[in-house]
């Protein structure tokens, strides 16, 4: 369609129904109407038309040539903002009150939010096969532990197919995307003390920090930058004079070449900022790097990608534990895997206790 060809003549080459295109044909235009305008001269009718058919204040900036925080400023100034709607769970037979609560660019609001002392709590978004349920899990134990200690809780969450997105889970949960955007929406909507982020994965953990004036709740965002960041990761362990398997960071794929060159093949391959093992893999030469490179991920400075020597037969051990603000720490317990290292924790079984780590072994990692 960007290319000029009309609807007829799509169908005509690929039999897919015109209904569809003609929806899409929608979109392109709106897409084009906005490459053609200056942000700052846009009325609130223009914004509104926009967000109606779901143009994020991403692809507006994209289009206008401006940032997400410019067409955000604009937008408030404006006066537009999201309404929630309740999902009828009743199907209009009988009147419903559950707290399901989704965006829409109308006029009417039916979210109700409270007065109470309250606190947001991020989702993980969709699960995937191979991917655990603890952040799931980690949702629903925090709110209602929060409940408990007196605070309304609101969950966002972006997959009605888990226990967090449940109807007694939380007192009001919002059916929506976890970007920053949407994330800032119901900030302003809902007013809460406080944001709870460390059950998203890893992208959302980084795209919330500095949460507007709301106070993020837990570990602070720089904390969990220092463990996901791999250059000041490897200072702490450095600092801590602990052992690592030789690795580097590529922000090229010319870095990424040099690195696995100097490190030597096989070498495991991933992403930064990602949890569930996704698009995680180990290579062993440079033909497959560079298929890697190409199929897989983007890599640039802003996503740099993880390049560390593959330890053939080693054994991978999990340790869960919990700290306080004083430095207390409570390890809950010790986990053997039973598949070799590489085979991601959602895939491989574990054991407890450990059967084949040495006693010595299970002193240092416990001091």
């Amino acid at each position: 369609m960007k290319r000029g060809l009309n609807v007829e003549k799509i169908h005509e080459l690929t039999y897919i129904d015109k209904w569809f295109r003609t929806q899409l044909k929608e979109l392109v235009d709106v897409e084009q109407y906005l490459l053609a305008q200056n942000l700052y001269q846009m009325t609130r009718e223009d914004f509104l038309e926009v967000k109606k058919k779901g143009f994020s204040d991403k692809q507006i900036a994209f289009a206008t040539k401006t940032s997400d925080k410019e067409v955000r400023m604009k937008r408030l100034e404006l006066g537009v903002k999201p309404a929630y709607k309740r999902v009828d769970t009743c199907a209009a037979e009988f009147e419903a009150d559950t707290p399901y609560m989704y965006s829409s660019y109308d006029l009417e609001c039916e979210s109700a939010p409270t007065n109470r002392k309250k606190v947001l709590i991020l989702g993980g978004g969709p699960n995937r096969i191979g991917q655990g349920i603890e952040f799931d899990y980690c949702c629903c134990h925090t709110s209602f532990a929060l409940q408990d200690a007196g605070y309304e809780t609101i969950m966002m969450n972006s997959n009605p197919e888990t226990v967090s997105t449940d109807y007694y889970t939380s007192d009001r949960l919002y059916f929506e995307p976890l970007t920053v955007e949407d994330v800032f929406n119901i900030i302003d909507l809902e007013g809460p003390d406080g944001i709870i982020v460390q059950f998203g994965d890893e992208y959302k953990l980084k795209s919330q920090r500095g949460a507007g004036h709301v106070r993020i709740w837990g570990t602070s965002p720089d904390s969990i930058d220092a463990a996901d960041d791999r250059e000041r990761f490897n200072a702490i362990l450095h600092e801590l004079q602990i052992e690592q398997p030789k690795g580097g960071i590529a922000k090229s794929d010319k870095d990424a070449l040099d690195i696995a060159g100097d490190i030597g093949y096989p070498v495991v391959v991933r992403p930064s900022y990602v949890l569930g093992g996704r698009a995680m893999e180990i290579v062993y030469s440079d033909g497959e790097l560079v298929t890697y490179l190409e199929n897989a991920v983007k890599v640039d400075p802003e996503r740099p990608v993880l390049i560390d020597k593959y330890l053939s037969d080693a054994i991978e051990i999990d340790i869960d534990a919990l700290t306080d603000s004083h430095g207390n720490v409570v390890i809950g317990g010790i986990m053997e895997h039973i598949e070799q290292a590489g085979v991601h924790s959602g895939d491989s079984a574990c054991m407890l206790p450990t059967k084949t780590i040495s006693q010595s072994c299970l002193e240092t990692i416990r001091t």
